[in-house]
């Protein structure tokens, strides 16, 4: 049997959660279901071959945070230099008073990169970290 032929499986899920995900197929033009799940088992296998990989790719760390949290941008600060290599730009953005935006664009190893995110999402004071990546080269 060919493995690029379609296959049947079911899913079972809450009510309230199909509903949000039929929300989110219409809102993206999906034809229907199936090529919504396609894409984001595609997107769930990318992700997860690249954390150990040494494929080199690009993309961002997205970090909101409250820049009055004690030794945060200190903190921030010590790894990117750590990790300047990976480091192509940074820009900040100050929100309010307390809040501040800050995307870093990186590229290098994949294991590295996700090392790196993972270093800024993690430290005490940041309130939302988002990694987004794509490959250099095609797969």
């Amino acid at each position: 049997m060919d493995d690029s032929s379609l296959k049947r499986f079911s899913v079972s899920m809450e009510g309230h959660l199909l509903g949000k995900f039929d929300d989110l197929v219409k809102q993206r033009g999906y034809e229907n279901r199936s090529e919504a799940v396609r894409d984001l088992v595609r997107d769930a296998l990318t992700q997860h071959s690249w954390e150990q990989d040494e494929q080199i790719v690009a993309g961002s760390v997205l970090l909101f945070y409250n820049h009055h949290q004690r030794n945060l941008v200190d903190e921030l600060t010590k790894i990117q230099h750590r990790m300047h290599d990976n480091i192509l730009a940074t820009t900040h953005f100050h929100l309010n008073q307390a809040s501040c935006l800050e995307l870093i664009i990186v590229k290098g190893k994949a294991k590295d990169i996700q090392q790196l995110s993972n270093q800024l999402t993690s430290i005490k004071g940041v309130d939302y970290g988002k990694f987004t990546l794509a490959p250099v080269e095609r797969i």
